[in-house]
């Protein structure tokens, strides 16, 4: 059995260059372990709103649900802070676009 290597193209914090972004500049995907998705803002519905359209571009992008191990609420009571604190901890395979990768490996290999 050979090993075949699967070639990413990730930014500098290690997602892939083509990961959609949150669209809020509150919003933030965060560093590793588990890379918690950020959503802040001063109402939660709103936060909960960019976090589901966050999921499903992702989930389109990725082709695939993506793995969220849990969803964590904080608040800020510090001045000038939004007040919510939305997290999704997300696999860092998925933000990395390795399910996407896979699929264009396979795709590739079924061509030939």
């Amino acid at each position: 059995m050979s090993e075949k290597t699967i070639q990413l193209e990730l930014n500098e914090s290690g997602v892939a260059v083509d990961l959609p972004l949150p669209a809020n500049q509150r919003d933030a995907v965060q560093g590793v372990p588990y890379r918690p998705v950020e959503f802040r803002d001063d109402d939660l519905p709103t936060a909960l709103e960019r976090a589901a359209s966050w999921l499903r571009q992702t989930q389109d992008w990725l082709g695939e649900p993506v793995d969220v191990i849990a969803v964590h609420l904080d608040y800020d009571d510090r001045k000038g802070s939004p007040y919510y604190d939305l997290k999704l901890l997300c696999n860092e395979e998925d933000l990395a676009g390795v399910p996407r990768a896979m699929r264009g490996k396979e795709d590739t290999a079924t061509d030939g």
